[in-house]
């Protein structure tokens, strides 16, 4: 959902090895510790290639992701990006603005109907996910972002359980969905790649993000939706080789 990528020089190697690593990172501590100091949190990640001493092309996934929601684009880019060491930082955001997400995206709707379901412990995953896209399908009529909320429906020690941490989401969604005010600006040249069929970036999110990002462009993918990347892969990587070039 939220995708924020911060793209730098790409290697010049080839594509190497994949393999999930895992990085801790301070973050500011919750308002219920009580603690004024950031505590680390581990952040998993796959390295799919790249040389320690060239900065890396970061995919950051977004609400309901996961870390594999960009493995074939990653792969592909790095197949036909990687003899260019002269590319210089710069950002990229995929559908989304710096602004508070629209209320008509209904999250908090999502959430709970998923937290409602109730999954027997026998069922096959095949049996379990039609189960569950059968009930999501009265509050979620995108027959593409059931499939992509299914995407985090796992088998654990036997038993079905949703990868993404729900009481967590339920609990903070106010603030995931949240931009808090920036003063400063982002002043290095930024794309942001916008779906021609979603609506999570609006016009009157422009003004904030050209004020935000002075340097930034704008360019939208038709017959996209919000899976700009998993709709229209070609013209994805098209519009990201174009502008990292």
């Amino acid at each position: 959902m939220l995708r924020w990528a911060r793209a730098w020089r790409l290697p010049r190697r080839g594509l190497g090895p994949s393999s999930p690593s895992f990085s801790r990172v301070p973050v500011a501590p919750s308002s219920s510790q009580g603690g004024t100091e950031p505590r680390p949190v581990p952040l998993s990640y796959r390295l799919l290639d790249g040389e320690a001493t060239r900065p890396p092309l970061v995919f950051l996934h977004g609400l309901f992701g996961c870390k594999t929601n960009f493995n074939s684009i990653a792969k592909a880019l790095a197949q036909q990006t990687g003899r260019r060491p002269e590319l210089v930082e710069r950002l990229i955001a995929v559908d989304i603005s710096p602004v508070e997400s629209p209320s008509s995206l209904n999250f908090p709707n999502y959430i709970a109907a998923i937290r409602a379901i109730d999954i027997p412990d026998e069922a096959s995953l095949s049996s379990a996910r039609k189960r569950v896209d059968e009930k999501l399908s009265c509050v979620i009529q995108s027959i593409s972002m059931r499939q992509f909320l299914l995407t985090n429906l796992v088998e654990v020690d036997g038993r079905f359980t949703w990868r993404v941490n729900l009481d967590a989401l339920a609990q903070h969604l106010d603030k995931i969905l949240n931009f808090p005010p920036r003063p400063e600006t982002y002043s290095g040249p930024a794309l942001f790649l916008l779906g021609g069929n979603s609506q999570f970036v609006l016009p009157s999110h422009h003004p904030e993000i050209r004020r935000l990002f002075p340097r930034a462009q704008m360019q939208t993918v038709p017959n996209a939706s919000h899976w700009v990347h998993s709709d229209c892969p070609q013209d994805f990587m098209a519009a990201v080789r174009d502008f990292l070039a």
